[in-house]
């Protein structure tokens, strides 16, 4: 299992689009894959799951991968977050 840990530098958070954004890249994998924001764990394939977290600018994240493709995945989310949605990577 990886993980990786975020700071949402973007004003508007996580909101619809790009928790859209997170959902297709992650349904593109096999692995599990899960956001963690304030001790509550939800699918990162399901709209509805990142929706419901509320994740606002300044939040801390984890996103956390298990399967085969782990590696490919947490890579790839990772470069969206930075550069599309508006994420900092904090060491883990």
């Amino acid at each position: 299992m990886l993980k990786k840990t975020f700071k949402i530098t973007s004003g508007l958070g996580v909101q619809a689009r790009p928790a859209a954004q997170l959902v297709n890249l992650a349904s593109r994998f096999s692995a599990d894959i899960s956001l963690e924001y304030k001790g509550k764990s939800v699918n990162l394939k399901s709209i509805m799951g990142v929706m419901s977290l509320a994740v606002g600018e300044g939040s801390e994240i984890t996103i956390s991968a298990d399967g085969k493709d782990e590696q490919e995945a947490i890579r790839q989310i990772e470069n969206l977050m930075e550069k599309e949605i508006g994420g900092a990577l904090l060491e883990n």
